[in-house]
């Protein structure tokens, strides 16, 4: 019966052994929807040919980024056979796009009994910056063959840039150091810049010297500087590289560094270079003025003499500190007064001789001398006293007179004239006489002896060009009645109401103060001339508006 449904397939080949033609005789009848038949041997069959199979696990390996040129920790992928029997692996082998970015390694052997498994280990090793995709195939005896694995990462890399590549120092006095310039080192790839060292080398490196703020990582779009200075230690030129050592192609990357060396020398400069000193009294000595002498070089300055010379140098002088020697990058300071022996534009300067390149230097000195005679100058020349109660004494105001001449202002008369001259008194340090020079002071006061406007002046007569010099004073009297009392004994009191009218009893119940008066004392401004008041005081406590009985009634009449 076996034999007439396999002859019905018309499925016969040479060469294939009795179960294979079996199983085909088999599956042929399963297709009719028939029996095989019975017997053990065409049930073993159809079960083996139904249990086969081979899963494979993860499907698909991710490895992210990994930097170009590195390998990545390894990935596994176990292969097992779910089915009940063998499976036969015909090869393992890695494909697809970029096969050469990746490698596998596995121990699944040519065959994988039934419920065993193997391992397949993959690794990354990119060549090249991108995605880059891979296959790992396994070809075996089982349906739905081959079985893949699908295999990703991004290949990532570093890229150094540099904003320059030479940095040229002008000419720099030997030993003397120069100002910094500077260079970005900029990172444009898709991975960090691992910087491993950043060093200055070559034929003079020891004259160079960098500093920087890049650490040991730059972060990809990310950028850092490096600041270079150069300090000769011989003359001629000078050369040397910054070198630098990092993760990115083309490392490493450098810097030529050149500059030029200057023999050592003192370099002398004089701050300022001129002065004018203000008009000054004959044989009278100014404020002196002070010039710096700064040794900008990298060898001391040796300094030879410093002194006065040119047409009036007998009225100008000077002091220094300068010594013999100023060391490089020093200085000193020379100070010059002015004493004129005669009027008018006196001109000199200060030389000065040293070891330095155009030696002798100097600074150019002018003035001008005043005639010996006495100069009166009056501050301020008008006073404005204000009100002030008649047959009150003001505070004092003060007037200074200074003698700006070459000899000594006598003073004859400090006298008041005027319409009110009466009205103002004044008590001085000037007389007899202020020296050249000099100052003294004037203190005035106001006592007003009727009310309205009080004018007046204070006369100076003295030996002075101008004299008499005055002063114009003013200020207004005033009739005032002032108040004082007795401070409250009780407590919790915040201050005092004053009530005012002008008949005994009379007085308004709105106080003459806007607010609680703290002191014991009210000066009544707003009154006028020849009427009669009468007042009475409150207390007020905290609150502000509980108040104590009435004082005693006080009246007063202004004149």
């Amino acid at each position: 019966m076996t034999n007439t449904m396999f002859k019905k397939a018309g499925k016969l080949e040479p060469g294939l052994g009795t179960a294979v033609i079996l199983a085909a005789a088999c599956i042929a009848m399963a297709m009719l929807a028939t029996s095989c038949g019975g017997g053990a041997g065409g049930s073993a069959i159809a079960d083996t040919a139904s249990a086969t199979g081979l899963s494979v696990s993860p499907p698909t390996v991710t490895f992210g980024n990994q930097a170009v040129g590195t390998t990545s920790a390894a990935q596994t992928n176990t292969v097992t056979n779910v089915g009940n029997s063998t499976v036969t692996i015909s090869s393992i082998t890695l494909g697809g796009t970029n096969p050469s970015d990746f490698a596998q390694s596995n121990n699944c052997g040519w065959s994988l009994a039934a419920g065993a498994n193997c391992t397949i280990t993959v690794i990354f090793q990119p060549a090249s910056v991108g995605t880059l995709i891979a296959e790992v195939t396994v070809t075996d005896n089982v349906s739905h063959n081959p079985h893949q694995v699908n295999i990703n990462g991004t290949g990532v890399a570093s890229a150094a840039s540099l904003s320059a590549t030479s940095l040229t120092f002008a000419s720099e006095a030997v030993g003397v150091t120069s100002a910094a310039q500077t260079i970005t080192l900029s990172n444009s790839g898709n991975a960090a810049l691992n910087v491993t060292s950043i060093a200055v080398s070559g034929a003079n490196a020891s004259d160079f010297a960098e500093t920087n703020n890049c650490g040991s990582s730059v972060e990809a779009g990310a950028n850092c500087t490096f600041s270079v200075t150069f300090k000769p230690t011989a003359a001629g030129t000078r050369t040397a590289a910054v070198t630098f050592t990092d993760n990115a192609p083309g490392s490493p990357q450098s810097v030529s560094l050149s500059g030029t060396g200057e023999g050592a020398s003192a370099a002398a400069s004089l701050s300022p270079t001129s002065v004018t000193f203000a008009s000054q009294a004959v044989g009278a000595t100014s404020a002196a003025q002070t010039i710096t002498l700064t040794n900008s070089g990298n060898a001391a300055l040796g300094v030879t003499s410093i002194v006065v010379s040119g047409a009036n140098a007998s009225d100008f002088a000077e002091t220094n500190n300068c010594e013999s020697s100023v060391a490089a990058g020093a200085n000193c300071t020379i100070s010059v007064t002015f004493k004129p022996v005669a009027a008018g534009t006196l001109t000199a300067a200060v030389s000065l001789a040293d070891t330095a390149t155009g030696s002798p230097q100097s600074v150019s000195l002018s003035g001008t001398g005043a005639s010996a005679s006495p100069a009166a100058n009056l501050s301020p020349t008008s006073l404005a006293f204000g009100n002030e109660g008649v047959d009150m004494v003001s505070t004092s105001q003060v007037v200074t007179l200074s003698n700006t001449g070459g000899a000594s202002l006598s003073i004859s008369i400090i006298a008041f004239t005027g319409a009110d001259a009466g009205d103002f008194t004044e008590v001085n340090t000037c007389s007899p006489a202020v020296a050249a020079g000099g100052t003294c002071t004037i203190a005035i006061l106001f006592t007003p002896a009727a009310s309205g406007t009080r004018t007046a002046a204070l006369s100076i007569a003295d030996n002075a060009s101008g004299s008499p010099q005055s002063v114009a004073l003013s200020g207004s009297g005033t009739h005032d009645v002032m108040l004082s009392w007795t401070a409250s004994t009780t407590s919790g009191v915040m201050g005092y109401n004053v009530y005012r009218g002008t008949t005994s009893g009379g007085e308004s119940s709105t106080p003459l103060n806007s607010t609680p008066i703290s002191t014991t004392t009210y000066t009544d401004e707003s009154v006028t001339a020849g009427t009669t008041y009468y007042y009475y005081v409150t207390a007020v406590a905290a609150n502000g508006t509980s108040q104590s009985a009435d004082s005693n009634e006080t009246d007063a009449t202004v004149p």
